[in-house]
């Protein structure tokens, strides 16, 4: 089941009767293997990954560092899941080290997003600071170069 995930997490629209000749398994069987692995909830969802930017959409994104004072009995559980209720949060991690939490967020313009870390996300009690930093450019995402000027990486030989 290992080398379908791998499969499924490079390309998402690979088809059964494909992924069957691949793992050379009955395509029924990959079907069930594929629906019992979204029931288990191990394939939480299928992405396409977009370069808003390159289509003529723009947003900012931030990541958030957060420190928090744990509640009893929960730790930091319960204001994880609070903050991923959020729209604008994309990301929520434990972190280890100097903070907490690292949140990303997305909106549309630097005063969306500050606006969201001063109103809504600082105000949570149990938040007892927060640091934001603001991403300039993407160069690869989800282990995608967003524009690969290196497509040929052939040497170039001449007669």
């Amino acid at each position: 089941m290992k080398e379908l995930l791998e499969i499924l997490q490079g390309n998402s629209r690979i088809s059964t009767a494909e992924l069957a000749s691949m793992l050379q398994t009955p395509e029924e069987e990959i079907k069930n293997q594929i629906a019992l692995l979204e029931q288990e909830k191990i394939i939480l969802s299928y992405n396409t990954l977009i370069n808003w930017e390159r289509y003529g959409e723009e947003f900012v994104t931030a990541v958030i560092e957060i420190n928090l004072t744990p509640q009893r009995e929960v730790g930091f559980d319960a204001l994880a899941e609070r903050i991923c209720r959020f729209d604008e949060v994309r990301a929520v991690y434990l972190m280890s080290g100097n903070f907490d939490l690292l949140v990303e967020v997305q909106g549309k313009s630097l005063k969306e997003i500050s606006t969201f870390v001063a109103t809504r996300l600082s105000t949570i009690e149990g938040v007892t600071q927060t640091r934001s930093h603001f991403m300039l450019k993407a160069y690869k995402k989800d282990g995608i170069i967003l524009e690969d000027k290196e497509q040929d990486r052939r040497l170039v030989v001449t007669p």
